[in-house]
């Protein structure tokens, strides 16, 4: 349920449009929050990868649960993407300033993602919520 609820959270965050068009308040959260979205991201990024290999060690839940496993492995894939695409400017000048080459191939990475930012935010919530219900459904023992 935790993973849904980040999830959740992270794409609220990936689509400020989004959430502006609702809710005409919510700009001043979202202006106190900029100044961490780098922060917030990176630390998503790697909840993303460190749930996609905790779903690869786990390929036995393919056999338990599968409708379970895939929504896993979606979410966390999400989460990674989403968090990659709201660090990366952090991530290039933490990371990889030193490393040209990883440098522009993550540029190049962020800037084929950047123009579905909006629509993988709105994915994101969907699967989110899904992953709330899933833990419920599909318990694994």
């Amino acid at each position: 349920m935790i993973w849904g609820i980040t999830l959740i959270l992270l794409s609220i965050i990936a689509v400020p449009s989004l959430l502006l068009s609702k809710k005409p308040n919510a700009k001043e959260l979202l202006e106190k929050i900029e100044p961490y979205q780098g922060w917030i991201g990176i630390v998503f990024c790697f909840w993303g990868v460190w749930g996609l290999i905790t779903a690869i060690l786990n390929l036995g839940w393919l056999q338990v649960a599968p409708i379970w496993w895939i929504t896993f492995l979606a979410g966390n894939l999400i989460s990674a993407i989403l968090g990659f695409m709201l660090g990366s400017g952090l991530i290039n000048k933490l990371f990889l300033s030193k490393n040209e080459i990883a440098k522009a191939k993550a540029d190049e990475f962020r800037a084929k993602i950047a123009p579905k930012q909006g629509k993988l935010g709105i994915f994101g919530i969907i699967v989110g919520i899904w992953m709330i219900v899933a833990s419920f459904l599909f318990t694994i023992s």
